[in-house]
């Protein structure tokens, strides 16, 4: 299924190719539990910037391994590059504008983000 999605000014867009029935990683680390980011980790090539890829900003922190990305307009962070999958995309199901048919909330311990991060690095693979 293609969701679309977007930030909530709607200069970014974006789609991304998932099941009808998703699967969602809630993390408790500070930046996700802050910016209240609830993940749907795929693939990049599952994945495709629409709009808005000059009114993006990017944040790093820690190891900067993870891409931080956020509409320089509204300040809503649609998705971004993972540490956990940085070969993938995670994008924030709060920004999906086409709502999954089912979803199954897990939940995932980014306060111990080393002991934790083996648990999705499946995620980015393609099938």
């Amino acid at each position: 299924m293609i969701y679309k999605g977007s930030c909530h000014c709607q200069a970014v867009t974006f789609e991304v190719e998932a099941p009808e029935n998703i699967e969602a990683d809630h993390c408790n680390c500070s930046i996700c539990t802050k910016s209240g980011f609830l993940h749907l980790i795929v693939p990049v090539s599952k994945f495709k910037l629409l709009t808005g890829d000059d009114s993006l900003s990017t944040y790093t922190f820690n190891t900067g391994v993870a891409k931080h990305t956020f509409c320089k307009t509204c300040g809503v962070k649609p998705f971004y590059t993972p540490r956990s999958n940085p070969d993938g995309v995670s994008v924030n199901v709060n920004c999906l504008d086409t709502k999954p048919v089912s979803m199954k909330v897990v939940e995932f311990d980014g306060q111990n983000w080393e002991q934790s991060a083996q648990s999705v690095a499946h995620k980015s693979k393609d099938a």
